[in-house]
């Protein structure tokens, strides 16, 4: 993956949230970037995708449980040693929308070409990525599953269907399907929600 492409990427999303949601010239305000409660929470780690469910047990932009998620689960390594785990793709493009003043020195996914109970990381750069197949997606109505190798992936097509993509191609249809998926995910918590009042008002 270029990281520069992968940053511009995030960069575009992140300017187009910031024009809906500030003023016009609150881009230039002294101290703009990353608001304190999207920092990163844990301490800088040199090798943050060792072990990285056990440090980043939750996602910090949906709450979802990674070891849940493993298949699906990322870590952006940034620069200067701040990591994000995240739950899927969707939440990854999230962070590395609004985390505009740290460049990814390393992102890693979860290889679904491997056979293991726990699914183990693979680099980006290294992965392919199913878009659009019928496996079920987390955190997106169109899934974007990550393979450790093309020729897993292309496996993968031929049983389900879908796109092959590079990380690059992958992240864009993260950030196409992000407003749909928004309020796919939104509608589901609603609907959660309701059906937990229901349930404590039979109790």
């Amino acid at each position: 993956m270029d990281r520069r492409a992968a940053l511009k990427l995030s960069l575009f999303a992140g300017v187009g949230l910031a024009v809906s949601a500030t003023p016009a010239h609150a881009a230039q305000c002294h101290g703009d970037g990353t608001p304190t409660q999207f920092i990163p929470k844990q301490a800088p780690d040199p090798q943050a995708h060792e072990s990285d469910i056990e440090k980043y047990p939750k996602c910090p932009y949906c709450g979802m449980d990674r070891k849940q998620f493993h298949h699906s689960r990322m870590l952006i390594h940034y620069g200067d040693d701040l990591a994000d785990g995240t739950c899927s793709l969707h939440c990854a493009a999230i962070s590395l929308s609004i985390n505009i003043d740290r460049e990814p020195k390393a992102i890693w996914v979860g290889d679904n070409a491997s056979p293991a109970e726990l699914k183990p990381l693979v680099d980006v750069d290294k992965a392919r990525f199913l878009v659009g197949s019928s496996l079920k997606g987390v955190m997106t109505k169109r899934s974007k599953v990550a393979y450790g190798t093309a020729d897993a992936a292309a496996a993968s097509r031929a049983a389900h269907g879908g796109e092959l993509a590079n990380f690059d191609q992958a992240l864009l249809a993260a950030y196409t399907d992000m407003s749909q998926d928004v309020s796919m995910i939104r509608k589901n918590r609603a609907e959660r929600r309701k059906r937990m009042l229901e349930q404590q008002g039979k109790s």
